[in-house]
């Protein structure tokens, strides 16, 4: 479910694990590898739980910014964290 009422979402399993392994293979072609740290900006959608999954997948380290944070301090937590890859 999103942030406003009625907005929802259904997915199976089997999609979910599709599209978090093709995502996760967007990610390798990138050059992520385990260990890295990721940041993921985005809003409370399905695209944000699929880029946690494939972070996950492939053992990146991910920091999920929620997409009501303003861009300084996006920018703090991007370098506090050392991240190499920022997610939108």
């Amino acid at each position: 479910e999103g942030n406003e009422p009625g907005d929802s979402m259904k997915i199976t399993y089997r999609e979910l694990l599709h599209k978090v392994c093709q995502f996760a293979n967007v990610l390798r072609s990138q050059g992520v590898k385990k260990g890295d740290r990721i940041s993921i900006y985005m809003p409370m959608i399905l695209e944000l739980v699929i880029a946690m999954l494939a972070c996950a997948r492939i053992g990146a380290l991910h920091s999920v910014v929620f997409a009501g944070f303003s861009a300084d301090s996006l920018c703090e937590r991007i370098l506090d964290c050392g991240c190499s890859l920022l997610i939108t």
